[in-house]
């Protein structure tokens, strides 16, 4: 057992990819020398070499379809988006070509390419830097889309990424980057595309992924102190989501909340509760409720804590669930 932050669980499962497979390159800006601006490949380059972790130009949508043609020739290249609002000039190579390449050779050309994204708010920083960009991804046939929140996911999802013959979104949460965790590296992993029930609970399903897990937990511990028993769901994955993890929940509970950063419209939170409702309308108290940031541009660092969800927003969609 190991006790290590989120970004080094990231470091030490890319640092096992590379060792298992000599296919496996990385590729970003400052990913290299500097070890990415978040410290996330820090002692790579010198370990692997310059040819296996590559410092590119401030150019992403020439990283990505460099990406793209090293997939095309067998290789699983690791592409790092330094911050999430940086992911827009690659967004035509992920859409129009990464998600389709193996639709349109029938089959036959694999896209083993991982794209790392630090996302979310919560560090104090300018514009473009904190951003919540999933739900453009997850819309996008061809894409998987994984959010880790802790430091063993990040440590083996990130592995079973770069395994997969699939074009991976990995959104990692920038804000939770420094917080620890015991990590046995020598566990099996749930699989990739699996929600996990991280607290089991009676009275409302409360549903979260990336930076908001431990919100969602917090507010569980603080409506224990009222007497609300809340079982809370890590996503793990947001495309394709696990609907029999999340269903099984709701049939339990019989209520749903879901917390997200990004804005509320058209929102990840607004596809789950259109699938409980079709799938569990019989087993719902109430409506499903979703807590997100406001559909607003990402505001200035000092009114970040006024749009990110928090504790108290949280438990006051809790009870109105309840109260319904």
């Amino acid at each position: 057992m190991t006790i290590l932050t989120l970004a080094k669980g990231l470091n030490e499962g890319l640092r096992r990819a590379m060792e298992d497979d000599p296919k496996v390159v990385i590729m970003g800006e400052d990913v290299g020398k500097l070890g990415g601006v978040f410290r996330v490949t820090d002692g790579l380059q010198k370990d692997f070499g310059e040819d296996r972790v590559i410092d590119t130009p401030l150019a992403e949508s020439g990283i990505v379809g460099t990406a793209i043609g090293l997939a095309m020739r067998g290789f699983r290249p690791v592409c790092e988006i330094q911050f999430d609002g940086f992911v827009f000039p690659a967004f035509d190579q992920i859409v129009t070509q990464l998600a389709k390449m193996h639709n349109r050779s029938a089959g036959n050309v694999p896209m083993p390419v991982t794209i790392r994204i630090p996302f979310g708010g919560g560090i104090g920083a300018v514009e473009h830097h904190s951003e919540s960009p999933e739900a453009l991804f997850c819309h996008t046939a061809g894409l998987k889309v994984v959010a880790c929140s802790n430091s063993v996911d990040a440590y083996f999802m990130v592995q079973q990424a770069i395994a997969a013959d699939d074009p991976v979104i990995f959104f990692e949460p920038k804000r939770r980057y420094w917080e620890k965790a015991d990590v046995d590296t020598a566990r099996t992993p749930d699989a990739l595309h699996t929600a996990r029930v991280i607290r089991p609970g009676a009275d409302v399903t409360v549903l979260a992924y990336g930076p908001m897990v431990k919100t969602a937990m917090d507010a569980a511990t603080a409506a224990e102190a009222d007497g609300h028993d809340l079982e809370v769901i890590d996503l793990r994955t947001l495309s394709p989501l696990d609907m029999t993890t999340v269903l099984d929940s709701v049939r339990h509970t019989g209520r749903c909340v879901v917390v997200h950063e990004a804005p509320g419209n058209v929102g990840l939170g607004a596809e789950v509760a259109a699938r409980v409702t079709e799938d569990a309308f019989y087993s719902l108290e109430a409506p499903v409720l979703r807590v997100t940031g406001f559909d607003t541009p990402y505001p200035a660092s000092r009114l970040e804590e006024d749009y990110l969800p928090d504790l108290d927003r949280v438990l006051d969609a809790v009870d109105r669930s309840l109260a319904f």
